[in-house]
């Protein structure tokens, strides 16, 4: 995993069940992976440490190189200086990351092969989806920090993914954020049997009294 404490498998799947959604509010908001991504296998989620591959400008060299580094359970980030519509991943190379064992991949440029990513079954989020090729030309680097919708990824860091797109936990932060998730859906659970009694959230959050308070602090005007 590129070093570092080892996690607890179960922690890592428990965080892809809670969701990207529920672990980035409770890590205080950090982490986003703040682009639009295409998730390919639809319902996937998955959680896994982070394989990193920083790819040369429209090519994937890195791509062929990276497989072999691929430990399972890992999730394969596929990232270039500059994101653009050109085709990182088909068939062929998501075949080897699957053999690999990876839990997933997630490329911040395009793939192609579509209907055969589904068939295959690997868990892949995109930002695009186009037929444009790569060249195998440009040397890149393996195992390196990557930025990733503004978020840097580092090999390790946890990386969940969803159907509301994608956040990345810090390592040495795993067990903090799990245990903020799991309290946050505590309060979830509740709130809900609440909405579900009729009672409503402009309430329960005291909203309706910042609301009007606001309104009735306004100074009043005089035509």
């Amino acid at each position: 995993m590129g070093g570092g404490k080892l996690m607890n498998a179960n922690d890592i799947i428990r965080l892809s069940e809670l969701g990207a959604a529920t672990v980035y509010e409770a890590s205080g908001r950090e982490g986003l992976i703040d682009i639009p991504l295409i998730q390919i296998i639809p319902n996937s989620r998955v959680a896994g440490p982070a394989r990193t591959a920083l790819c040369g400008q429209d090519d994937n060299l890195m791509v062929h190189a990276i497989i072999e580094h691929i430990q399972p359970g890992e999730v394969l980030v596929l990232a270039m200086l500059e994101s653009a519509p050109v085709a990182l991943i088909g068939e062929l190379l998501a075949t080897q990351v699957k053999v690999r064992g990876a839990a997933g991949i997630l490329v911040d440029a395009s793939v192609r092969d579509v209907n055969e990513l589904v068939e295959l079954g690997l868990p892949i989020w995109t930002r695009f989806v186009r037929v444009r090729g790569a060249t195998k030309t440009k040397i890149g680097e393996l195992n390196t920090k990557v930025t990733v919708g503004g978020t840097e990824i580092a090999v390790g860091d946890i990386v969940v993914l969803d159907a509301d797109g994608g956040v990345c936990v810090k390592r040495e932060r795993v067990e903090e954020v799990l245990q903020a998730s799991e309290e946050r859906l505590t309060k979830e659970n509740a709130l809900r049997k609440k909405l579900m009694a009729g009672q409503t959230s402009y309430d329960l959050h005291g909203l309706r009294d910042f609301v009007e308070g606001i309104k009735n602090d306004k100074p009043r005007t005089h035509s």
